[in-house]
């Protein structure tokens, strides 16, 4: 080959010309391949273009089902109210198995003591719970109330959102017609039992037994025996051999005194429900609810066994009822738009008028007059001719006129001294307080808040047997040996359960479950000895129209309320956002005719403005009287240490002075003994249980104040 150079040529090198030669042959090799390559790429792109290509050809021979609007229409159908509670159960507090349990106890004794109340009989109530087996539990809450007629059974226990509390307006705990029923429907449906109900009304008269289940889907109740119509047990010895043949459970007398004849129980009524629970002792137990509603309820008498067979009596403290709520009118300023319009279509009443006097609380004719006259319409309007436009202009009438406050003979607090006596007699202490502020209305609801307070006394902890301890650890869920304490024994803190487990050697993160003997009598061991008055936090108990709240703690207001007070100028020690530490105890009640709960499972009170004004004053009244008695009882300690030292060094100073003077030791001893007396004075300050001095019989902490002995309540 030549190569051209300039104007000539010359010959390539072999050399050279084998190189380019093999250079051109690889890269016409590159080139075939490089073909070859994309023709099989677009070969196969061509497949899989076919292949697609006839899938969709295929899955478009299969024809879609389009709904239309007949279709749909003929797919909707009613929801009944107990097929949605039914797939929504935890919006009543059945979300667990032991909360289940303690919900379904207390929606019975709820009530219970609502009909013994109406009926103005003292109330006594048994609650028995037994262990069926693995994860069940039998519940039977019996009462001495009036009864319940026979074809009413059936609905109270078998139908959701059926009563006679929802459409009245007077203070009472059952409200929506649903608890009571819904625990049975909850049981139907973890064991497949129906709910049995016991109900007589006289002595003479035959008692009634059913046993009911829900239809969910048509919320009606179904009977299961007596095909179909009950049972009637006949009075008398005839009726104890129908109880014994079906097995009916049923509390026939009272409880004797020695040296008395037992009384049998006239009338009232016993339902049982088995269900799938768990028991466990503790923090938001059943028996923490029935301890806590002896204290609201001091006219109650509850006979109480647990699952174990332990029985555990609340004796009363009072014979008397307390009284009797009125039913009162719904006040305007708590009617909206959409209601005062359903009012307006309802009333039979003839004129605007007279609607407005017979509807409304606090309206008189002089008031409705200046109402129709703000909405520019006639007193004598026909009620059935008001609009829209005219029923608008009325509502902005009301809430611009000046209207008095509702009746407050609807809400019927526990009283001070009630609540002093139930707080002395459950809570261990040495000083108690009370108090209860005027009532006051939100959104035209009345409302009454009452507090009281306990300082002093042991913790829970510290009283724990170590037998009760080893069943606590067996029966526990929690992961730490640390959230055991906090979340097992009330009052007691993260500082609290820190001094313990660094008492007893144990680790924060070892586990209840795996503690060995040894471990548990160390535990037990630092439990009794340490000091906890620091480490133990606020006790809070809640409490609405006298039921124990025990769930949703930082959701309520009242919580909210005691986190937002200085606690720390009446003599606690408090950190910023928390509850104060120190051995007290605090007891809210909101007593109202409509409680507004946050949620179905009534667990929580709503944060409105006029009720966390109410809270603030009532906890402020009581923690006022706490900061005097400890700046009290400081000033007796610092006086009482200061006289101390001066008897240790009295009788040296007297014999110094004696020998100097040559005077009578004795003497001198005496007038300086008499002087240091006098100076501290205030170290021999003895106060009666009303909180006065029995010196001088002169008032110190005011009315509502309790103070006993804290040792001789202990041994009490």
């Amino acid at each position: 080959m030549l190569r051209r150079i300039g104007k000539g040529v010359r010959p390539l090198s072999p050399t050279k010309t084998k190189k380019k030669a093999k250079a051109k042959t690889s890269s016409t090799t590159k080139s075939k391949v490089k073909r070859t390559r994309n023709q099989v790429g677009r070969v196969t792109h061509k497949r899989r273009v076919s292949k697609n290509g006839s899938a969709r050809k295929k899955a478009g021979s299969i024809r879609r089902h389009r709904a239309t609007a007949q279709s749909m229409a003929a797919e909707q159908r009613d929801i009944s109210v107990s097929e949605f509670f039914a797939k929504n159960r935890h919006l009543l507090g059945f979300d667990n198995p032991r909360k289940a349990l303690l919900t379904t106890v207390k929606e019975a004794v709820d009530n219970s003591l609502d009909a013994c109340e109406e009926a103005g009989i003292v109330p006594e109530i048994w609650v028995h719970i037994e262990q069926m087996g693995n994860g069940r539990y039998k519940v039977g809450v019996q009462d001495n109330g009036p009864g319940i007629l026979k074809k009413q059974i059936p609905l109270i226990f078998g139908k959701l959102l059926y009563g006679s509390k929802f459409h009245r307006l007077r203070m009472s705990r059952g409200q929506q017609g649903i608890g009571i029923s819904a625990a049975g429907m909850y049981g139907m449906l973890t064991t497949g039992k129906p709910v049995k109900i016991v109900s007589k009304i006289s002595l003479r008269k035959p008692a009634h037994y059913y046993e009911i289940q829900i239809d969910t889907k048509k919320n009606k109740p179904e009977i299961l025996n007596g095909r179909g119509e009950g049972i009637d047990i006949p009075a008398g010895e005839k009726g104890m051999k129908t109880i014994h043949k079906y097995g009916i459970e049923w509390v026939r007398h009272y409880d004797a005194e020695e040296g008395t004849t037992a009384k049998e129980v006239r009338s009232g009524t016993r339902v049982t429900i088995e269900l799938e629970a768990r028991y466990q002792r503790g923090r938001g137990s059943v028996d923490e609810f029935l301890q806590q509603a002896a204290i609201a309820n001091p006219h109650v008498t509850l006979h109480y066994e647990d699952p174990e067979g332990n029985r555990h009596n609340y004796v009363s403290t009072t014979t008397t009822l307390p009284p009797e709520p009125k039913e009162i009118k719904p006040h305007p300023y708590g009617v909206e738009l959409g209601r005062l319009i359903a009012m307006l279509k309802d009333s039979e009443a003839s004129t605007l008028s007279q609607f407005l006097t017979e509807s409304f609380s606090r309206v008189s004719s002089a008031m409705s007059r200046r109402i129709c006259e703000g909405a520019k319409l006639s007193t004598r309007a026909r009620v059935g001719r008001i609009g829209r436009d005219e029923a608008d202009a009325l509502y902005q009438s009301i809430q611009n006129t000046k209207l008095s406050a509702p009746s407050t003979d609807c809400v019927v607090p526990i009283g001070d001294e009630l609540l002093l006596q139930a707080l002395a007699q459950v809570l261990p202490g040495e000083f108690y307080t009370a108090a209860t502020r005027p009532p006051a209305v939100y959104r035209g609801n009345p409302f009454q808040i009452e507090v009281g307070l306990a300082y002093g006394g042991g913790s829970t902890v510290q009283k724990v047997s170590q037998d009760a301890l080893e069943e606590l650890l067996s029966e526990t869920d929690t992961r730490t040996l640390r959230q055991f304490l906090i979340t097992t024994f009330n009052g007691l803190g993260p500082d609290g359960a820190e001094k313990i487990l660094k008492e007893s050697s144990m680790g924060t993160r070892q586990s209840p479950g795996r503690l060995k003997t040894k471990e548990i009598v160390q535990l037990h061991s630092a439990m009794k000895n340490v000091n906890l008055d620091e480490g133990q936090s606020m006790q809070v108990l809640r409490y609405a129209n006298r039921v124990p709240l025990q769930f949703q703690h930082a959701a309520c207001s009242i919580t909210q309320a005691i986190l937002n007070t200085n606690w720390r100028s009446y003599g606690l020690s408090q950190s910023r956002g928390s509850l104060p530490s120190g051995p007290v105890s605090v007891m809210v009640h909101v007593a109202s005719v409509w409680v507004p709960f946050t949620s179905e499972s009534k667990e929580a009170v709503a944060n409105y403005p006029e009720i966390q004004k109410e809270l603030r004053l009532g906890l402020q009244a009581v923690g006022r009287k706490l900061g005097m008695y400890m700046r009290r009882r400081q000033r007796v300690k610092q006086q009482g240490e200061r006289r101390n030292i001066f008897l240790r060094y009295l009788g040296e100073v007297a014999t110094a002075v004696s020998t100097i003077n040559r005077t009578d030791r004795d003497d001198l001893y005496n007038r300086l003994l008499r002087v240091a007396e006098k100076r501290t004075a205030e170290a021999d300050v003895k106060l009666d249980s009303r909180g006065k001095v029995i010196s001088d019989n002169e008032s110190e902490f005011g009315d509502n104040v309790l103070i006993v002995d804290s040792d001789s309540h202990l041994s009490a």
